[in-house]
């Protein structure tokens, strides 16, 4: 299962130089695994209501080209790996037009609750799904 969404670059987006901050990606990167999280059905509220959050433990960005002003991004986003305790996801922001990847990104998050104590294991309402998707990734 991959998600991708086209996301513009706005002024707001870009430093001084008129190129995207790299801060801009990050914030395109969390929102394509949110969006990825509720196609499996996994509203993040409602998780934090079951006393489920997913922070980020590791990220790892290579930036191989500067996205600017006014350009139209694709933002993929796809689960690579599940160990019963990690996810992993692969990112890739491309510019739309040419294809030209801007970044790629390795992204790992875990489980906690809400008071900030880990997880052994990740939540069976979200391990299930996981692993639903590594198998048959073109079901869900």
């Amino acid at each position: 299962m991959k998600h991708i969404f086209e996301q513009k670059v706005y002024y707001s987006d870009t430093d001084a130089y008129g190129v995207v901050w790299h801060g801009s990606y990050l914030r395109w990167l969390e929102m394509g695994r949110v969006c990825l999280c509720e196609m499996m059905g996994h509203n993040l509220l409602e998780l934090k209501n079951k006393d489920i959050v997913l922070p980020v433990v590791n990220l790892n960005v290579k930036y191989k080209m500067s996205a600017k002003l006014e350009d139209v991004l694709s933002v993929e986003t796809e689960i690579v790996e599940f160990n019963g305790f990690t996810v992993n996801f692969k990112q890739i922001i491309k510019e739309k037009e040419t294809g030209k990847v801007c970044i790629d990104a390795d992204v790992s998050v875990v489980a906690i609750n809400n008071n900030g104590k880990l997880y052994r294991r990740m939540p069976e309402v979200l391990a299930k799904s996981f692993d639903e998707v590594l198998k048959c990734p073109e079901l869900v």
